[in-house]
């Protein structure tokens, strides 16, 4: 068992490190963007499946609530929250529009989205960037492997340079809390 829990924390200190220079370019692009949409009065949508669900409520709470510092809450919230809307929206249009068809009922021109899919290629989640586009909203991705189809099709993509999910998910926490750091000290 000691040489598996090893083996791990070598593979996530090899990505972290792979990844590390790579992304903070875009990490304060993305900061910019959510930065620049919060004082406009606009918020921050986040979505993804899976594990990347999970990671879109941890984030929305992290602005919500807070993260480090005692301060009002900052506009955030999850499409993967509303068990209703997801289930009712994916009978009625088909689970690949369960995030557009939020999207287009409450983002504005104002407000920043945020996709998070390891592998790049959600269909689910490139629909919600197709409408969010259409609607002028600000996009940003956090994807995994090459970025696949998402690098190309938002404003930001911030890779993790790996094909490996679990390393992927966990360096994609360590950059959301980043982004939260960021935003709560210049808001």
């Amino acid at each position: 068992m000691s040489d598996f829990i090893e083996k791990e924390f070598k593979d996530h200190s090899i990505v972290l490190k792979k990844t590390i220079k790579s992304v903070i370019p875009s990490i304060e692009a993305a900061a910019g963007l959510i930065i620049d949409s919060m004082r406009s009065n606009g918020k921050l949508i986040i979505f993804g499946n899976g594990g990347s669900a999970a990671d879109s409520q941890h984030m929305a709470s992290e602005f919500t609530g807070r993260f480090l510092k005692k301060r009002d809450g900052l506009p955030a919230l999850a499409l993967t929250t509303d068990s209703s809307a997801i289930t009712a929206i994916a009978n009625d249009f088909g689970f690949d529009n369960i995030f557009s068809r939020q999207i287009e009922a409450i983002a504005s021109p104002k407000d920043t989205v945020l996709g998070i899919s390891t592998s790049g290629k959600s269909l689910n989640v490139l629909n919600a960037f197709k409408k969010s586009k259409e609607m002028g909203c600000n996009i940003i991705s956090l994807t995994g492997n090459n970025g696949g189809k998402m690098r190309d099709t938002v404003d930001v993509n911030i890779n993790v340079s790996s094909e490996d999910t679990p390393r992927i998910q966990e360096i994609h926490i360590l950059i959301i809390h980043i982004l939260c750091g960021l935003c709560e000290d210049n808001l």
